[in-house]
């Protein structure tokens, strides 16, 4: 399968903002998605972006029935541990389901890793749902590890009202 990885741009995030919607229909978590398309243009490629992103293309010979070429992403943005130091976070990966197996989301999810360290980071993070069999075994076959069974660590949150009462003085 011919398809290239590179870095997304303002452009692309109609599309972006297409497969964040796929993804989230796939995990059963539409109804959380809240962020618009115009969102995604300004947080990402603004003077001070809070996220990047990188994107899987195919050629036009390739196009899905819906006439598609951007088929992946992945967002990432850059942390800090304090154990560690500087780390790499993959908010998400994604290939639409007609274009995995092809080694694509081993590609992007490689080219975040290659992005992580060149920046100096020593951690590549990022958050897989417990019933996603098929994520997990793709990870761990990459050598990553699940730091919530092998080290006790929740992924906890705080939003809404929530957030607002935490913020009161």
């Amino acid at each position: 399968m011919d398809y290239s990885i590179r870095a997304a741009n303002v452009e692309d995030c109609k599309d972006i903002s297409r497969m964040i919607m796929e993804l989230a229909e796939y995990e059963k978590i539409s109804e959380h998605v809240k962020i618009t398309q115009r969102d995604l243009e300004q947080d990402g490629f603004s003077k001070n972006p809070f996220f990047h992103g990188i994107i899987a293309e195919v050629p036009e010979q390739h196009k899905t029935k819906d006439g598609h070429t951007k088929i992946g992403y992945a967002l990432y943005f850059f942390s800090y541990s304090s154990w560690s130091g500087r780390a790499v976070f993959m908010e998400d990966l994604y290939v639409m389901p007609e274009f995995r197996g092809k080694g694509i989301g081993k590609a992007l999810m490689s080219k975040v890793a290659q992005l992580g360290l060149a920046a100096g980071c020593h951690l590549l993070d990022f958050t897989v749902l417990d019933w996603n069999k098929s994520s997990l075994d793709f990870y761990h076959s990459q050598g990553c590890v699940d730091i919530t069974a092998n080290m006790g660590y929740h992924i906890m949150r705080c939003e809404g009202e929530a957030l607002q009462h935490l913020a009161q003085p």
